[in-house]
């Protein structure tokens, strides 16, 4: 009976405990100025992270021009850490590819690459080993854009490296009409899951339900590899006449907690203006969502992902390195999530 109880201990212990992923931790740099600043680099040394995802710049349609043009490209007033390598990422509005055919595919693919290969060496770096490509393509994009996917890999400027892509809820979920990005590895974006747009008290930025509904049954089949990228970001989110207006880039945390400002609805994470506030735009009446990430919520999130990704060699990226964001979180904080996976 003794041995009988020992093998069935022994069987939960390989088949009842899933196999722990190997997990780089590092960050998005989503400024258009990078600064080697002590504060920042510091959590780079800390998680000993190898390399630092970088936004080289917007790709959006210029109708005067007939031809998708650079938006706020990113300078580099000091180099990257030597120890630090860069992974470009280039975000691709998808309108872009209602308008491109495949031989303008390749013109981009080739206008984007030279303009990479020419921003990397600005960041003191002389090569690099993966570039993503940031897109949220739809099913009527979908074959122009893995059209240009093909172009870009094919380009010699990318010979021997890795093109990745990221990769929202809705396409794992929808993978018959979204399809497969003809990569190997893609960026799970864990975050601006919910309807920015819509009036209500829901936090747009990360919503456990909606992760139930897209992911919980398709994740793990998903056939690509996959790394995971995590928000830590707050903004506010203005409404007027329960229509959305923006997001107001004027209001901060401290500001929200102003009750000569703003009037918090209950425990809610709406806000009502008392007064007119020319200075970010607003009027009296209009209403603020105020929506932040906290480390419970990112605990949470990633307790779920442990449970449904496949266990293997990822890297796991926070967006983004700004010290202002840093700040809301604790080291602790950090490795209990990173750990989680």
């Amino acid at each position: 009976m003794r041995k009988i109880s020992i093998l069935v201990i022994f069987v939960f212990l390989i088949f009842g405990c899933k196999r722990k992923s190997i997990v780089h931790p590092t960050f998005y740099y989503w400024r258009t100025d990078y600064q080697n600043q002590k504060d920042e680099t510091s959590y780079l040394d800390q998680f000993k992270s190898k390399s630092l995802y970088v936004r080289i710049m917007d790709v959006d349609y210029n109708t005067d021009l007939q031809q998708p043009v650079p938006i706020s490209p990113i300078k580099f007033s000091n180099p990257l850490p030597q120890q630090v390598n860069i992974i470009p990422v280039v975000f691709l509005v998808n309108n872009i590819f209602n308008h491109l055919d495949s031989s303008q595919n390749k013109w981009l693919a080739d206008r984007i690459a030279n303009f990479v290969d020419a921003k990397v060496k600005q960041a003191g770096k002389q090569n690099y080993a993966e570039l993503q490509i940031d897109c949220d393509w739809t099913k009527n994009t979908r074959d122009r854009y893995f059209n240009f996917l093909k172009k870009l890999a094919a380009h010699p400027l990318l010979k021997g490296k890795n093109i990745s892509v990221t990769l929202r809820l809705h396409q794992v979920k929808n993978v018959i009409t979204s399809g497969i990005p003809p990569v190997k590895k893609a960026m799970l974006m864990c975050y601006n899951m919910g309807n920015l747009r819509k009036y209500g008290n829901q936090n747009s930025i990360l919503d456990q339900r909606e992760m139930d509904l897209y992911l919980k049954d398709d994740l793990e089949n998903y056939p690509l590899k996959l790394d995971v990228a995590l928000p830590l970001f707050e903004w506010a989110v203005v409404f007027r006449k329960k229509e959305y207006a923006g997001i107001s880039k004027r209001i901060s945390k401290t500001q929200i907690k102003n009750k000569r400002l703003f009037k918090q609805r209950g425990k809610s994470i709406l806000y009502d203006l008392l007064t007119d506030y020319p200075a970010a735009g607003l009027k009296r009446g209009d209403v603020i969502r105020w929506e932040e990430i906290s480390a419970n919520d990112l605990l949470s999130t990633s307790d779920f992902l442990s449970r449904h990704l496949k266990p293997e060699e990822r890297n796991l990226v926070f967006y983004h390195l700004d010290s202002d964001l840093l700040k809301h979180f604790t080291n602790e904080d950090f490795y209990k999530i990173i750990n989680n996976f």
